[in-house]
Formats: structure tokens, C-alpha cells, sequence
């Protein structure tokens, strides 16, 4: 029986650990479900941008009052739960505060203060931001693709980093050992008095059932992410690192179109001839994308590390002038069609069954699509690295020449171009005329 409090303890903890590490395989097994996109090209340049946006945050505090708020939440949480490490040994080995024994108390007090300080000004942020998003209610916020799951998503990471922080500093508060160092409490020191005049034994059952809450509390935070819009938290580091570095205005082209059009403007080249093995071999099998297997791993790991902030959408022409598209739409949709793909896959043994579904269409409309200006507003906006705007450009690609489904003004330019050689009715002879007005 002595042992039994350590064995539960590692009971959970394994459980904890392992449903998340299954979920993790689960989600690089989807983002590999996308096609090969060779990003290994000027790695320092790589590794530069992740530890700016990534960790440093640089692309955050665009917007100054988001920006501060979201550091201090970022950094601590992070570095409170470094104190994790010492509740997964006191709770494998069943000894108390582990720290104190192997650390000099002022340099431990030192630590615990720094956090207790942080779990304050983490709890207050997190309270200024559920204010933003419920009472004063900032339009992006607001969005139709941010009703239900969604908004609620947003609250409720909200309303477990207030549950932790909460304990934290109970914990520590109930702690009469820790209490009586005079060492670290910073602020449980004005906590305690709430618990005057409860028994020692009352106390004590407060300070485990805290402790116990605690770390329970943080698995079951760590296994919510995989569901949550909050995976952002692992994903924003691998997505910065894998960022787009060409720049922002220059367009992806495919090898095979691009090697037919030189020929076709080759004038040694037959006509009638037939296209040579290694052209037909570099043909892609499909023009764009209009499904998820279609997009690149690189897009789809984009779609799981969405934070559903909305700056791209805040930030876009088309948005603002009443039009359907929004970016943020573009990359939930596809990370909810990944899921569906991904079930689809569980549900079948390891096989896709064809479900009649795909992501243009039953996701994305046509509408959407054709309402980008292609500006890159959107991409320069997020703070993670991701880029919407190239999803939107393959589906494009796929409406254009799979479908031939272009808008009516579209295809009446591309006729002119490849009757006139310009984009506008006139011919050959008089296509310069203007240079004369």
C-alpha cells in the first residue's frame, strides 16, 4: 500500500504519454498523406527564421498589446512547466520536492518565486484575452468559420490555463514544508491566510489534491492539443523552419508545362511528332490539387499549425470588401478534410476509401477561389509562416486545367492571348498601337 499513490501515478503518466504519442504518429501520418516537396535548399536561412518567428515571437508583436500578451503566455507556461520534471520524479520515487534536496533553497526559491510570478501575469493575460474574444468581441473574432467548435476551442485552452495556474499556486500555498522556507513563495505568501483555520491534516489533503489535479491537468492539456487549434504550440517551430524563402510575388511552375511551351515556341521542333518519353514522364498525373493527397506535406503541416488568430483574414482585400473568401476558412477547411481523409484511412485498415467527398467543392467553393487577389496579404500576416494564399493557387491551377472552370472574364483573356499574343481583342498588327497614344 505505501507504494500504491507511485504506481497509480505512473499508471496515468504512461496512459498520458502514450495517447499522445499515438496521436502524434496519427498526425505525421496525415501530413504524409500530401505529396514530396523538396525544402532541404539554405538551411541556416531556415534555421534563422524559426528561431526569430517561431521563438522569438518577431512576426507576434506586429500587433503590440496581442503581441505582449501572447509572450507572456508563451514564455510562462513554458518555463512554469519546467517544475513538471520535478512532479513526475516526486511522483515516480514518491519523494517530496526533489528540488530542494538536490538545489541550494535560495537558488529553488529563487525558481519557484520566478514562477509563481509568471503564474500571475500568465493568468491575468489569459483573462485580457477572454475578454477580448467575449465581452469586447474584436471582429475577427467573429467570423462564420468561428461559431461553434471553433469559439469554444478558443475558450476553453483559455479556461484550462486559469485552472493550472490556479493550482500551481495553491499548490504551493498548502504546502506547510515550503511555506515555512521563506524561500519562493512570492506569492502563494498571500494565499495561505485563505486556509486559517483548517486543520494541518485538511491542509495537507488540499496540497496533494492540488498537486494531483495539477499534473493530471497538464496531460490531459497535452493530449487536447492534437484537437485543438493549439497544436500551433508544437507545429509553429517545424512550420517556420519549412517556410516559404522564394519571394512572396513569385508563382510555382511545373517542369512539364513549362518544357511544352519551349517546344511548342521552338521552331526546329515537328509538330506532329510524338512528345519525347522523359516529357511524357514528367507529366503530372493531375493539374493542381482539388483534395488533400493533392497539396504538398508542406501545406498540410501549414493546415495543422493554424492558429485561427485570423490576422490573414483581417488583413485581406477581398474579405474586406464583403467577398466569401477567408484565409483562415482555406486552412481549416483543409485541416478538417485531412481529419475526414484520416479517419476514412482508420476506419478502412490503413486504406482510403473513395468517400465522394474532396476538398473543392464539398469545403472550398469555386467563389471563394476566384475572389483572391493574390496579394500575399494574407501570408505576410501570419505569425506562423503559413501560406494560404499557395493552397488557393493550386486549386486554381486544377479548376483551369482539369476543369476548364475558369471565370468567363479568364478564359476571354487566355483566348486572346493565345489568338493575339496580348490580353486584349486587338490583332497581332495593331497590339502595340498604344505606345503611339
Amino acid at each position: 500500500m505505501e507504494y500504491l499513490p507511485n504506481i497509480i501515478f505512473a499508471i496515468i503518466l504512461t496512459i498520458g504519454i502514450g495517447y499522445f504519442a499515438r496521436n502524434i504518429k496519427k498526425l505525421f501520418r496525415n501530413i504524409k498523406l500530401g505529396r514530396d516537396l523538396d525544402v532541404s535548399d539554405d538551411k541556416p536561412q531556415r534555421w534563422k527564421n524559426m528561431s526569430m518567428i517561431a521563438l522569438g515571437q518577431s512576426k507576434m508583436v506586429k500587433r503590440p498589446i496581442a503581441g505582449f500578451l501572447h509572450i507572456i503566455v508563451y514564455v510562462g507556461f513554458v518555463i512554469i512547466n519546467i517544475e513538471v520534471l520535478e512532479i513526475i520524479i516526486d511522483g515516480l520515487f514518491g519523494s517530496h520536492r526533489i528540488g530542494l534536496k538536490v538545489l541550494p533553497t535560495s537558488v529553488y526559491g529563487f525558481l519557484i518565486g520566478a514562477f509563481e510570478i509568471l503564474a500571475v501575469l500568465v493568468f491575468v493575460s489569459v483573462i485580457l484575452f477572454w475578454l477580448r474574444r467575449n465581452v469586447i468581441r474584436i471582429k475577427r473574432f467573429l467570423s462564420s468559420e468561428m461559431k461553434g467548435w471553433p469559439k469554444n476551442d478558443g475558450n476553453n485552452i483559455l479556461y484550462f490555463e486559469m485552472v493550472l495556474m490556479t493550482l500551481f499556486l495553491v499548490m504551493n500555498a498548502t504546502d506547510i514544508q515550503f511555506q515555512t522556507l521563506d524561500s519562493g513563495n512570492i506569492i502563494s505568501q498571500f494565499i495561505t491566510p485563505w486556509f486559517d483555520g483548517l486543520s494541518e491534516s485538511t491542509i495537507h489533503l488540499i496540497e496533494r489534491a492540488a498537486w494531483w489535479m495539477h499534473i493530471i491537468g497538464i496531460l490531459i492539456f497535452l493530449n487536447y492539443l492534437y484537437f485543438s487549434k493549439h497544436l500551433h504550440i508544437l507545429l509553429a517551430f517545424p512550420n517556420t523552419y519549412y517556410g516559404k524563402l522564394t519571394p512572396k510575388g513569385q508563382f510555382e511552375n511545373l517542369e512539364a508545362v513549362t518544357n511544352e511551351v519551349k517546344m511548342m515556341m521552338d521552331p526546329n521542333v515537328d509538330p506532329f511528332a510524338a512528345p519525347p518519353e522523359a516529357a511524357e514522364a514528367a507529366m503530372p498525373a493531375k493539374f493542381g490539387a482539388s483534395d488533400v493527397q493533392d497539396l504538398s506535406w508542406v501545406n498540410l503541416l501549414n493546415a495543422y499549425t493554424c492558429t485561427e488568430c485570423g490576422r490573414c483574414t483581417s488583413e485581406c482585400p477581398a474579405n474586406q470588401t464583403g467577398k466569401k473568401l477567408s484565409p483562415r476558412k482555406i486552412m481549416m477547411d483543409t485541416r478538417d478534410r485531412l481529419e475526414e481523409v484520416g479517419k476514412n484511412i482508420d476506419a478502412n485498415k490503413g486504406e482510403f476509401k473513395d468517400d465522394g467527398k474532396q476538398l473543392l467543392g464539398d469545403y472550398i467553393t469555386n467563389e471563394e477561389l476566384w475572389a483572391c487577389t493574390s496579394c500575399n496579404a494574407c501570408v505576410e500576416a501570419c505569425p506562423v509562416s503559413i501560406d494560404p494564399l499557395h493552397i488557393i493557387m493550386q486549386m486554381r491551377q486544377y479548376l483551369v486545367m482539369e476543369q476548364s472552370a475558369a471565370p468567363t472574364e479568364l478564359n476571354t483573356m487566355m483566348t486572346n492571348i493565345e489568338n493575339n499574343g496580348a490580353p486584349w481583342p486587338y490583332n497581332q498588327m495593331d497590339r502595340l498601337n498604344w505606345k503611339n497614344e
